[in-house]
């Protein structure tokens, strides 16, 4: 119960029911909050218990200084966390070894549970082996069962054994379209309680839910289990950014054009660590489909949240999507008598501004290798034509001009890479590839494939192409993952999927797919052509990521586009081709059709939708949707309050986090005589750092893989073997394009091992195995923007198991260094101006960190001292950055604290 200092509790009627409510008007301050701290304001209200959450925090948030930096620590506590299958199946290990170690140190197991709801949506182990064939998406789907049974039986215990825990099997749709189509709820109702539905995720697209005006972000496995568990996410109260949206799109632009203008403008202003948040004239004439397009970006702006506030369209898309009347009159009386709707003559107060007129948004890409990096795309080609060379390796032949006349060289880039390859194809036929290739094009990822306006766009492109006689180039493999299934309801009650399908877009799965790594091989041919001649061909997918060798193994450069673009690419061939002004292909009657020929107009898009979607369509979808399939409901499931772990699994293991632990934490230590691991340049991103995609035969764990009796063919993903700690601290560090420094001409996992003289180059894996034998601790040197991407938590998790105890960054992105703390690993910040060249350390000395102790008198020093044995020193900024994370860190990570809390609420035996 609340300590309702401020006399907040009240009651509001609806219709025949009652709710409690904490209302926001009796703190001073709080009608000028924008719409996130007011959702943070009622969180305190609530939550009050004069301990962690007092009225001093509450006081504090009323009386927000917009132009402050943050400082002031709140404790928010989420009403609910969502979990992907990939992330989730580690959190689910976790808490059923926190199980075992409860009961280790004379605890109840049973109480180990979620303490708010927990929902896992298993989304990300299909791959897309089998495209562009009809049966492409049942053979996938075997494959998938047949390579993640061991993980289903898991989660299908964890469903059994856990209360509050919830699982979407597999084959329902993408974890963030099922969270805005069925699971959020806007306004929670709990023990006749209302209040802001709010949340955190293992995926750090969870912020997608920002654009149905709910509040939550990204987190860490890690935090997302501790939030489970009870404890509030601690966190400074963060700047506030205001976007102002006044126009409306023109005709020909997308949501997804949009959304990357966004991102590129964000990621320029500079907004890691604060909220974002939409408003103005123009929010109206955003669909809230756009909205969740926008907010699902936010990792991608670098935001914890990018949120738009409730207004009639929210009320729409929740009547749409086949919530009941009750919730729809819930949510508008709640956020209307809590001055929670959207009010666009009034502008609340922003710490930063910044102004968009939607009708000078353009149709863009981004790419080859970030998010931010937008390209206009009547300049694709030639911005492809500059950036290729950066991709092309230094002996191959440069500057013939092989290009045919559709292809001439544009000013200035004469000196292009072109290498012509003929490649055979299974069937016989032959065809000539060249850098620049489509090697895949993807309508994928939740971004997307929630909105039906470029879905249906998409499928609009393909049915004129079709009919002029267009096919995609046979070098292209093409692969259509939808959201949810009730993306191919409106297909099909449309007649559109015939012509996806007659383009090589047969449906390969309701899942994350390609934006994830989960492309599937390319065709043999092309695999063996691109590798044997060194081509730089490239993807182009209706995603959120494509960082260097996160899409295919074989694909150098990745391209964001709407789904629309991505079908003109894949009849293109080409990055090479111009599509703005340079034909498609030729029609049936051998003239040229250019873009502009098929782009389905406005009208015709809104005339599908309003025809072809509806209430039941999502209300039939969601019925059952825990329930599962038949080979879902056939998995045999164990029982009991602890899990039976098999000795001889690859997929699921107890980890070693509790090994040891005392109820008491073993006092903070300095660091000395450690070792570099990995020097680091600047962007390096969390796909760098974490095991993802698929798992290479003479990889270190493919070799353990192979040495447990593994086929190749059943290796599967890094993400469907998250739960196997072994293969994961094999994989930390070993994605193909990072270059550590201190193995300089290396790509990939591979440093060089002091514990041997000389200092040989080996797997980061293998010197770390020496390094710890020996008990010699390790850092990480990296540059700026550290650990940005993904909310990975095995970036940190095996970060920690190699045996690093700190890493010495110019910056991090939020999510990554907070994981670092919840492992028990130290992350410190060079000196303002400062970096690893410019103190002229190369990776080969050994290092010493003093002042760590610091923490052990409760506090937290703002600085240590780094020296090593070649006479450099300087004081680190320490970046633990909340009392809280201190805790965390004092006992050894976030599992370890929120274990020993729990076992000392418990009542004595």
């Amino acid at each position: 119960m609340s300590t309702n200092s401020f006399d907040a509790r009240s009651t509001l009627r609806v219709g025949a029911e009652s709710y409690e409510i904490f209302r926001l008007d009796k703190v001073e301050g709080a009608e000028r909050l924008p719409y996130s701290l007011k959702v943070l304001l009622e969180n305190l209200l609530r939550t009050e218990d004069g301990a962690n959450i007092t009225a001093d925090h509450i006081r504090a948030l009323g009386s927000w200084d917009a132009n402050a930096q943050p400082s002031r620590e709140i404790q928010f506590t989420p009403a609910r966390v969502i979990m992907q299958d990939f992330t989730g199946v580690p959190c689910v290990v976790d808490l059923a070894t926190m199980r075992e170690a409860v009961k280790e140190l004379g605890g109840d197991a049973a109480r180990i549970n979620p303490l708010a709801p927990a929902e896992l949506v298993i989304d990300h182990s299909v791959i897309a082996d089998r495209f562009g064939t009809p049966d492409a998406f049942q053979q996938n789907v075997e494959l998938e069962y047949g390579r993640n049974r061991e993980r289903y039986q898991f989660l299908r215990w964890g469903q059994t054994a856990f209360d509050e825990f919830k699982v979407v099997p597999p084959g329902t749709g993408i974890v963030h379209q099922v969270n805005i189509e069925h699971l959020a709820r806007v306004v929670m109702v709990r023990n006749g309680r209302a209040y802001p539905d709010t949340l955190v995720g293992t995926d750090s697209h969870t912020t997608m839910v920002n654009g149905l005006g709910v509040l939550g972000w990204g987190v860490g496995g890690i935090e997302a289990e501790a939030a489970m568990l009870g404890q509030p996410v601690s966190m400074l109260i963060p700047r506030v950014v205001g976007f102002k949206l006044v126009g409306e799109l023109t005709p020909g632009t997308t949501a997804t054009d949009l959304v990357l203008t966004i991102t590129e403008m964000l990621r320029k202003h500079g907004v890691v660590g604060k909220f974002v948040e939409f408003y103005g004239e123009g929010v109206s004439a955003v669909p809230l489909a756009n909205r969740a397009t926008i907010g699902n970006m936010s990792p991608e702006f670098g935001s914890t949240a990018a949120i738009f506030p409730i207004d009639q369209e929210t009320i729409s898309y929740l009547r749409l999507t086949g919530r009941s009347q009750q919730q729809l009159d819930l949510v508008e009386a709640y956020t209307r008598e809590q001055g929670l709707w959207h009010d666009p003559s009034r502008e609340p107060e922003f710490s930063e501004y910044l102004e968009l007129d939607l009708s000078t948004v353009v149709p863009s890409i981004a790419g080859p290798k970030r998010p931010q990096d937008r390209i206009v795309l009547s300049e694709a080609a030639a911005t492809f034509r500059r950036q290729v060379a950066d991709y092309v390796e230094d002996d191959q032949e440069v500057g013939k001009e092989s290009f045919p006349a559709s292809d001439a060289p544009a000013p200035g880039t004469e000196g292009v890479p072109s290498r012509p390859t003929t490649v055979v194809a299974a069937d016989g036929s032959s065809y000539e590839i060249d850098h620049g290739a489509v090697a895949v094009a993807a309508i994928t990822s939740c971004t997307n494939t929630s909105n039906p306006s470029v879905m249906v766009g998409a499928a609009l492109l393909a049915k004129k192409a079709v009919e002029k006689g267009l096919t995609r180039k046979p070098w292209v493999k093409t692969t259509l993952a939808p959201g949810s299934k009730v993306v191919m309801d409106y297909y099909d009650r449309a007649g559109l999927t015939p012509y996806l399908d007659k383009l090589g877009f047969n449906l390969v799965g309701y899942g994350c797919t390609t934006c994830i790594g989960n492309s599937g091989p390319l065709p043999e041919e092309v695999s063996k052509a691109v590798n044997e001649n060194g081509l730089a061909v490239v993807s182009v997918l209706s995603g959120n990521r494509n960082f260097e060798g996160r899409i295919n193994p074989d694909v150098k450069m990745n391209y964001l586009a709407s789904p629309p673009l991505v079908v003109a690419y894949a009849i293109a061939g080409t990055m090479r081709t111009d599509i703005t002004t340079e034909p498609l292909g030729l029609d049936t009657e051998g003239k040229p059709v250019y873009l502009k020929d098929i782009w389905p107009t406005e009208q015709e898009i809104e005339q599908v939708c309003a025809s072809a979607i509806g209430q039941e369509m999502f209300g039939s979808g969601y019925q059952d949707v825990f329930a599962g399939d038949a080979q879902w409901q056939a998995l045999p499931v164990p029982t009991g309050d602890t899990f039976e772990w098999d000795a001889e699994s690859t997929y699921v293991r107890k980890p070693p986090y509790f090994e040891g632990m005392g109820m008491e934490p073993e006092p903070v230590e300095d660091i000395s005589g450690a070792r570099v691991l990995a020097k680091l340049g600047d962007s390096v991103t969390t796909d760098h750092i974490s095991p993802a995609g698929a798992i290479k035969p003479d990889s270190p764990a493919g070799t353990y893989l192979t040495e447990h009796g593994v086929e190749r063919r059943d290796f599967n993903s890094y993400g469907s073997r998250r739960g196997n700690h072994e293969v994961m601290i094999r994989g930390t560090f070993a994605n193909i394009r990072l270059r550590n420094q201190i193995a300089p001409g290396t790509e990939g996992g591979y440093t060089r091992d002091f514990t041997v003289e000389g200092g040989p180059v080996t797997t980061i894996y293998e010197a770390s195995q020496h390094y710890q034998a020996q008990g010699t601790p390790l850092v990480v040197l990296a540059g700026k923007e550290y650990g940005s991407g993904s909310s990975r938590d095995w970036a940190a998790k095996g970060t920690a198991l190699l045996g690093v105890r700190a890493v010495i960054a110019e910056s991090y992105e939020r999510i990554h260094r907070s994981n670092l703390i919840g492992m028990g690993v130290l992350p410190l910040q060079f000196p303002e101006g400062a970096n690893p060249t410019e103190l002229g350390l190369t990776g080969e000395e050994t290092f010493s960190v003093s002042g760590i102790t610091a923490l052990n008198d409760g506090g937290i020093p703002d600085t240590v001292r780094v020296s090593t044995d070649t006479g450099v020193e300087f004081d680190a900024k320490v970046r633990i950055d909340t009392p809280g994370e201190a805790d965390y860190y004092r006992n050894g990570g976030i599992m370890q604290y929120v274990l020993r809390s729990l076992i000392r609420k418990q009542p004595a035996q």
